[in-house]
C-alpha cells in the first residue's frame, strides 16, 4: 500500500517535524511501499508480521533522535486511525519524561488532525522484562548509532542465547504443568473426600462439600497461574528474539548504506 492524498501529504508533514526534533535513524514498514523517506536504514515491522492475525492497520515507525539530549524515541504514524503513537518500550529507558513532553507538544502542534497516544509496559505481556533483558545486552543506541559493529553484534548474540534460554524454560513450565494438573488434582480430590469425611457430622453436608470444591479449586487455580505464567515466558522469549532480528536488519541497512 502506498501514502496518498492527505495521507501522504501527512506523512511527509510528519518527517517535516521530526526533521526539526532531530535526525531518524531508521524506519519500520508495516504493508506500506517504499516512498519519498530519508537514506536510513529501512526494515519490514516484525512485531505485527509475525502476529497470528493480519488485522492491524497499516503503519510506519521512526527511530528519531532529539537534538538537544541525544534522546531516542519511536513514533509510529498510522494514517487510516489518524494516530501517532509513541513507543516507550522499544526506547526503554534511551529518552526522559522531558523529552517525550517536548515530543508531544512538537507532534499535536504540526500535525493536530492525529491523535497523539503514549504507549508504555504492559504488565500482562512482560514489557519491562522484555526491554530490561535486551538491554542488559545490547542497546537501541549502539545498534542506531555505534560504529563499532563488532561489538554490538556480539551483544546480539548474547540477546539470542536469552531469547533461547527463556523459550526453552517456558516448554518446561508448561509440560511441567500438563504432566502434574492431571494426576495431583485426582489425588488432592481422593484425599480431601477421605480426610474430610471423617467430620461429616460436626462440619454438615454442605460445608463438607464447599470445603471440598474450595480445595480443588484453589489448586486448580494454582496450577492455572503457572500454565499461564509459562505461556507468558513463551510470548517474552518471542519477543527478545524479534528484538535481535530487528537490530540485525538494522546492522545490516546500515552497512548497505554505509552508516
Amino acid at each position: 500500500m502506498a501514502l496518498t492524498g492527505k495521507a501522504g501529504e501527512h506523512g511527509q508533514q510528519l518527517l517535516a517535524a521530526l526533521a526539526d526534533f532531530g535526525p531518524i535513524l531508521a524506519l519500520k514498514l508495516y504493508r506500506l511501499a517504499r516512498a519519498v523517506a530519508p537514506d536510513v536504514p529501512i526494515i519490514p515491522c516484525l512485531d505485527h508480521e509475525a502476529m497470528l492475525h493480519e488485522h492491524v492497520a497499516p503503519h510506519a515507525a521512526a527511530y528519531v533522535q532529539e537534538h538537544s539530549t541525544g534522546d531516542l524515541h519511536e513514533i509510529v504514524f498510522i494514517p487510516s486511525a489518524r494516530r501517532l503513537e509513541i513507543d516507550t518500550v522499544s526506547t526503554w529507558d534511551e529518552h526522559s519524561p522531558e523529552s517525550r513532553r517536548r515530543l508531544v507538544d512538537l507532534l499535536r502542534r504540526r500535525l493536530p488532525d492525529y491523535r497523539v497516544e503514549i504507549r508504555g509496559p504492559s504488565r500482562w505481556r512482560g514489557d519491562r522484562r522484555v526491554a530490561n533483558a535486551c538491554l542488559a545486552q545490547v542497546s537501541l543506541r549502539d545498534v542506531l548509532l555505534s560504529a563499532d559493529t563488532v561489538s554490538v553484534r556480539a551483544g546480539i548474540e548474547r540477546l539470542q542465547a536469552v531469547a533461547g534460554l527463556m523459550e526453552k524454560q517456558s516448554r518446561v513450565g508448561s509440560w511441567g504443568v500438563r504432566t502434574a494438573t492431571g494426576p495431583f488434582l485426582a489425588a488432592a480430590g481422593a484425599l480431601t473426600y477421605l480426610v474430610l469425611g471423617e467430620f461429616r457430622e460436626s462440619l454438615g453436608d454442605t460445608t463438607l462439600m464447599a470445603l471440598r470444591y474450595g480445595v480443588i479449586g484453589v489448586l486448580g487455580a494454582a496450577f492455572l497461574y503457572y500454565g499461564l505464567k509459562a505461556v507468558q515466558l513463551t510470548g517474552m522469549a518471542n519477543r527478545v528474539w524479534k528484538r535481535t532480528a530487528e537490530y540485525n536488519l538494522i546492522l545490516a541497512e546500515r552497512k548497505r548504506i554505509g552508516r
